[in-house]
């Protein structure tokens, strides 16, 4: 046998190989939908020759890995029983929640093929607009100090970013050479935290948080006011000499009590009495002993 007539033996078997095997495709293994609409799983197969037998199964891997069957034994089965339909070998998910996002699984056993089983895995993200963002904003702070500003939002499929305003203009477009603008704070658009690293009385304003994700409209919170004040050192000062003067006043009533005996008054009581006791039985001691002689 010539080397090439070898070599052509050897595509052929490859190829008659490859179309040996069941083949399952998808139209598109990515697909992202919103809320409350609807979408197509597209799942599509061929299979080396004709054959009855074929078992067609759908499951789900949720995002915590959890598995569950969404088509099995010809039947739609689980949440999807009421809200999904099949079109041949692919579904129809109408009504989207967000629970319906994960990775679906599109399984074809042809058990009469060389290789008998294959599958498609399509992923499926239903997109959700955030929900108003809870805030966390103190109504005062003493100037000087670091203060923490919070933001967030839970419901938002991909998660929000964050923007925080205060009297109405967003503080990341804040002009550094601004008379107003103060250069030690931070804020973190994945976590929504703004962070003063030290408030100054010029922080005093009206603040609310903004949550976005290019899904339906962003969302802020209700506007909060924070009143930024300076101590109140002489407030301080006075507090501490009164505190002073009425440390040293109690001082000397207890040094003039302790002198007029107001301390050991009952100790010397109980002593003079404890005294007087002893003389007593000692007395009644001489006289029993007289009227014994």
């Amino acid at each position: 046998m010539s080397l090439p007539v070898f070599f052509l033996g050897y595509f052929v078997a490859l190829c008659c190989q490859h179309s040996s095997a069941v083949i399952v495709e998808s139209d598109n293994l990515n697909v992202q939908e919103l809320e409350f609409g609807e979408t197509i799983l597209t799942c599509n197969y061929r299979t080396e020759r004709p054959q009855e037998g074929i078992r067609l199964e759908w499951k789900k891997v949720a995002l915590n890995g959890e598995v569950s069957f969404v088509y099995f034994k010809k039947e739609l089965v689980g949440d999807l029983q009421t809200r999904a339909e099949m079109m041949l070998s692919s579904i129809r998910i109408k009504n989207l929640t967000r629970g319906d996002t994960g990775k679906y699984r599109c399984e074809v056993t042809a058990p009469r093929d060389s290789k008998n089983f294959h599958e498609a895995v399509i992923t499926l993200t239903v997109l959700v607009a955030p929900s108003v963002p809870v805030c966390d904003i103190p109504s005062t702070a003493m100037s000087g100090s670091a203060v923490v500003l919070k933001c967030g939002e839970k419901e938002g499929n991909p998660a929000s970013m964050y923007r925080w305003f205060k009297n109405d203009e967003p503080l990341d477009s804040q002009s550094p050479n601004a008379k107003s603008a103060n250069a030690t704070f931070k804020v973190d658009k994945d976590t929504g935290i703004l962070h003063f690293t030290t408030v100054t009385k010029q922080d005093t304003g009206e603040y609310f948080c903004e949550a976005s994700n290019n899904i339906g409209k962003p969302q802020r919170c209700s506007a909060k006011r924070m009143q930024v004040e300076d101590l109140n050192w002489a407030g301080i000062i006075a507090a501490v000499v009164v505190v002073a003067i009425l440390i040293v006043l109690c001082g000397i009533g207890v040094c003039y009590a302790q002198r007029r005996g107001y301390f050991s008054g009952g100790k010397s009581s109980k002593k003079d009495s404890s005294q007087t006791s002893t003389l007593q039985k000692e007395n009644d001691f001489k006289h029993t002993k007289s009227f014994v002689i």
